[in-house]
């Protein structure tokens, strides 16, 4: 990929984010977004060879429009600062969880698991959690996981690496005030990432250092995806 452009790019854009410097530089974004979608090719690839379950993704069904929806934002710029690809099994849209590529300036990263899960099926995977929380603790305290990734609650959008996006202030209702693992059923999701260097992209040596942090973090994105995929 060639990052150190792409970066260069948004740089740019983050200064002149509008219609009349975009149109001017159109040729520059689109070549740029060549350039990262062809490398998306690429990690669909590498990431089947341990993942099966993404093989039959496209490109066109990893990546987003480029252009912003403000209708319910403050912010009315029109285009992204970044150029991200969420490369799951059922598509971009699924609550199934898949592995997530980012490239903005200042906050390259990796990620894996899920953002977003309703009421229901967040309960249930606090179930699930309970009754096999070895298995689980397995695969989200080992010295790998929590090197990479770090532990639940620890972190923030924007940290240089976390597990779980947002959590609950107290216990989930219905649930065991006193519970000895009471952090992981206050996670609202099951995601977990980690930022990497803004050249960490370029070039095409990166794929086997992406497999490697995927597949840390596949077996707790797997235990999650067997109860959310009851409900899709």
């Amino acid at each position: 990929m060639q990052s150190k452009r792409i970066i260069s790019f948004l740089r740019e854009l983050s200064k002149n984010n509008n219609r009349e410097w975009f149109y001017e530089n159109k040729p520059e974004y689109l070549a740029c977004r060549k350039s990262f979608e062809d490398d998306i090719a690429k990690a669909i690839v590498h990431i089947s060879e341990f993942d099966s379950s993404i093989s039959h993704i496209t490109v066109k069904d990893s990546t987003y429009r480029f252009n912003r929806d403000t209708r319910f934002s403050q912010d009315k710029s029109p285009y992204k600062n970044h150029l991200g690809a969420y490369i799951a099994a059922h598509g971009k849209k699924a609550m199934h969880g898949g592995y997530y590529i980012h490239v903005e300036p200042g906050y390259c990263m990796l990620s894996c698991g899920n953002y977003w899960l309703p009421t229901n099926v967040l309960t249930a995977c606090r179930n699930e959690i309970m009754a096999n929380i070895d298995e689980w603790r397995e695969c989200v305290e080992n010295k790998h996981f929590k090197k990479l990734f770090g532990e639940p609650g620890k972190s923030t959008w924007g940290d240089k690496k976390g597990f779980g996006l947002e959590h609950l202030k107290s216990c989930p209702t219905g649930f065991p005030r006193d519970y000895e693992f009471i952090e992981y059923l206050r996670m609202k999701n099951y995601c977990c990432w980690t930022t990497v260097d803004e050249d960490f992209f370029e070039g095409d040596r990166w794929f086997d250092k992406m497999k490697e942090i995927f597949k840390v973090g596949k077996p707790m994105m797997d235990f999650i995806n067997n109860v959310i995929d009851d409900y899709e």
